[in-house]
Order: structure tokens, then C-alpha cells, then sequence
């Protein structure tokens, strides 16, 4: 039976994808860089920020990222205010049922710990999430299968036990170095194609969709 649900954010319980995009963006041309398109900025999210800016920018010396990453902050919470996140279609119920049903869920998410703290009190699903890792809360980020592992020690709970649930290749093949089943979710970031090229166990068009998914695991 799984016990034990660990959820990526951004992508996966709200679409973050404007917040994301404008910041980025606003960055660059803070920077004097030039500016990314859509798709460029979106393929990084599920990496730690400096990765995400080093992807878009191999060549950029690594002296600039202290300065990179305090203009990102900055940028972030000025727009955070009239850029709002929202949770997609069906995630609070879902959440809520999974939770009367026993089941733990727990979010680990490459975002710093204080912004995706924030979101999940503001969005109205802090009480149902049990254990939240954030950027800091690891050595190795995602792909790495640290953050599942460490979410397993501390809730005393099987690979077997568990499943990851994300948008990104990154968060399937996470799980699934800690020998965790794995679900992506095709409305995020990413698309069933890569998602399945990541490995993953099942692909949902729906958050809701978990329900049906989760009784097929325990079946």
C-alpha cells in the first residue's frame, strides 16, 4: 500500500509558469544578458537556481551568480505581489482526500524553503502536507535522489511504501533512484513523451487521476 506521497510543486501542485517567466526574464535584462525565450527558462525549473541560470548561461562566470541570485530574489518578491500562483484544477481536494484516507503527503521542491513555505500557506494546503523540503534542505537537488531519501528517513516509510509525483523528467528519475514508484503529471512543465522517456510508472492528464492511480497500487 502506498503510505507516503511526495509532491513536487512548481508544475506539478500550482502553476507558477508567469511568476517563473517574468522574473527570469526581468533578471536578464537587469543583468544586461540577453534575454531567454519561453521554452528556455521553463526547462530549467525542478533545478536549484544556480543550475537554472548556469543551463541558460554555461559561459557565465561564476563570480556574477551571488549578484544573479539577490537580483532574482529582489525581482521575485516585487513581482510576487501582483504575479499570483494558483493551484491547479482539483489539487485542494485531491490533497484533502488523500489525507482522509491515511495517506501522507509531503513536498519536495527545489524552490527555497521560504517562498514555497509561503505559497503552500497562502494556497491553503500547508495543512494537509506533512513535511516540506526545500533547496536548502538538501546537499544533492534533483535529479539526485536525495530529497526522496532523506523524506523517507524522516518519515520512517518503504521506497515500496512511496510514491513521487512530478512534472519534470528530474522529479521522475529522483523517485526512481530511490526506488519509488514514480507519476508525472502532463499538465505542468513538461509532456507525457518525456516524462515516460524518464521512466515513469504512470502519467496523469488530471491531479484528480492520483485517486484512481493509487488504487491500482494497492490492488
Amino acid at each position: 500500500m502506498i503510505k507516503l506521497i511526495v509532491f513536487d510543486f512548481d508544475g506539478t501542485l500550482a502553476d507558477t509558469r508567469e511568476i517563473i517567466l517574468q522574473t527570469n526574464q526581468e533578471v536578464q535584462r537587469r543583468m544586461h544578458y540577453p534575454v531567454c525565450d519561453a521554452e528556455t527558462i521553463m526547462a530549467t525549473v525542478g533545478l536549484p537556481l544556480q543550475e537554472c541560470i548556469l543551463t541558460m548561461y554555461p559561459d557565465l562566470p561564476r563570480e556574477v551568480l551571488p549578484e544573479w541570485v539577490k537580483v532574482y530574489r529582489e525581482v521575485f518578491d516585487s513581482l510576487k505581489g501582483t504575479i499570483v500562483p494558483t493551484l491547479f484544477p482539483e489539487v485542494r481536494e485531491t490533497l484533502a482526500e488523500l489525507c482522509r484516507q491515511g495517506r501522507r503527503c509531503t513536498v519536495a521542491s527545489s524552490r527555497g524553503s521560504v517562498s514555497l513555505n509561503d505559497f503552500l500557506r497562502e494556497m491553503g494546503i500547508a495543512p494537509y502536507i506533512s513535511y516540506v523540503l526545500g533547496a536548502e534542505d538538501v546537499t544533492l537537488a534533483k535529479p539526485n535522489p536525495e530529497p526522496v531519501l532523506k523524506t523517507l528517513r524522516d518519515m520512517s516509510v518503504s521506497a515500496s511504501e512511496t510514491l513521487v509525483v512530478g512534472d519534470m523528467p528530474v522529479d521522475i528519475m529522483m523517485g526512481a533512484g530511490a526506488k519509488a514508484l514514480t507519476c508525472g503529471v502532463s499538465y505542468g512543465n513538461s509532456d507525457r513523451a518525456a516524462l515516460q522517456a524518464a521512466g515513469a510508472d504512470f502519467v496523469i492528464d488530471d491531479f484528480s487521476e492520483l485517486l484512481s492511480i493509487l488504487d491500482l497500487c494497492n490492488n
